[in-house]
């Protein structure tokens, strides 16, 4: 008999929104229901969800809950409609700074599932705790309408209070996380298709699959659009359910960031060691680290993150990542999607337009850059 666990079926990592800097604002809600569509990297046959109010100002209030598979623009399948509770209670009452998981609940779900997640939000959350950049719409209906089928719902660009889906599947499954920024996140693909690095990767493998932690805009050595990768490694990897592989990519954000407020790049000698640690506090929880190569980004649209020096440190980083054996295994991003004829610049078949991001060939160009040996175990 195959023995099971729980896993992490889907993780979303969150933000701050009082932060001073912010890629896209959070919002707040009150007397409200929103439905988010989860798209399910791996799945069981079983599910629970984990809900964060980790950066509220105020108790958070979920007046009622359900999940089901959703059927496309907000609808879902009725015959999976199912309340969600919290020890036994169909309301539960998040604390500030607190996570809460729900009971599990008896729903077979495969991998690449849109789980629709439907909260109603009785009274004023203050700004939620976010995920700006999730490529992927929310919907959001006045009063109590969690049973509602959502047509004609204002639409949302954000993921709100929520930090993850566990489901329950066979013990030694192989889950890896997407450790990283808007490559990973997604930023640049289209939205609601399902089309970020880790999807397209998990579209390769024929067993286990990648959550993704990514955020965009998020620096790997200083806290600005989120946690630094550094602080952020123990809460967004290492309580992850199941963890087995952890990829990194990080960055661009140090090296082009500063350069917005006349600041400059961070130097090589500080990302080497950044990601030395990284490598190490991954090695020491018995996670396979697999280090990814910084893109190009030269011609960005964004004023002050292309400059010469940060193209000299990129190369030259991305020169130590490929050669120091610091990881386990190394994925040649750069390599996978620059311009050969200009290779500071992105391949302009693969580039969303801002010079900065893929869109949903180059992301594709970027998992088919992986060995696919290295998230076996």
């Amino acid at each position: 008999m195959t023995t099971t666990t729980w896993v992490a079926g889907f993780r979303s990592a969150v933000l701050d929104p009082n932060e001073s800097i912010l890629i896209q604002p959070s919002r707040g809600f009150r007397d409200q229901t929103v439905r988010q569509i989860l798209h399910l990297d791996g799945g069981g046959t079983a599910l629970r969800v984990l809900l964060s109010n980790e950066y509220g100002k105020e108790p958070l209030v979920i007046g009622a809950a359900r999940v089901a598979v959703g059927t496309g623009d907000g609808t879902v399948d009725r015959d999976t409609d199912t309340v969600l509770r919290f020890g036994g209670a169909a309301e539960v009452t998040i604390p500030v700074g607190g996570f809460r998981r729900s009971d599990p609940v008896e729903l077979a779900v495969p991998a690449g599932t849109d789980l629709a997640l439907t909260l109603y939000l009785p009274g004023d959350t203050g700004l939620a705790t976010y995920s700006a950049t999730p490529s992927q719409l929310a919907y959001v209906l006045p009063g109590n309408a969690v049973s509602a089928n959502f047509v004609g719902a204002e639409e949302a660009d954000n993921r709100y209070f929520v930090a993850g889906v566990d489901v329950l599947a066979p013990e030694g499954t192989t889950i890896a996380v997407a450790f990283g920024d808007s490559w990973f996140e997604g930023g640049g693909t289209s939205t609601g298709a399902n089309l970020r690095f880790p999807n397209q990767l998990n579209r390769r493998l024929d067993r286990g699959w990648v959550v993704n932690q990514g955020i965009g805009g998020n620096r790997l050595l200083t806290d600005e659009v989120g946690l630094r990768g550094l602080a952020r490694f123990d809460r967004d990897v290492l309580t992850v359910p199941g963890a087995t592989h952890v990829l990194f990519h990080f960055g661009l954000n140090d090296l082009g960031l500063p350069g917005m407020t006349g600041e400059p790049p961070a130097t090589a000698e500080d990302l080497i060691a950044g990601f030395t640690t990284l490598a190490a506090r991954a090695r020491a929880a018995g996670l396979i680290g697999i280090g990814m190569t910084m893109g190009p980004y030269a011609g960005t649209i964004y004023p002050g993150v292309d400059s010469m020096q940060g193209r000299v440190i990129r190369r030259r980083v991305n020169d130590w990542i490929r050669t120091a054996a610091v990881f386990d295994a190394v994925v040649d991003v750069a390599a996978a999607v620059r311009n050969p004829d200009a290779p500071d610049h992105i391949r302009p078949d693969l580039d969303s337009g801002d010079h900065l991001h893929l869109n949903d060939a180059g992301a594709r160009a970027m998992a088919g850059a992986v060995d696919l040996s290295y998230l076996r175990l």
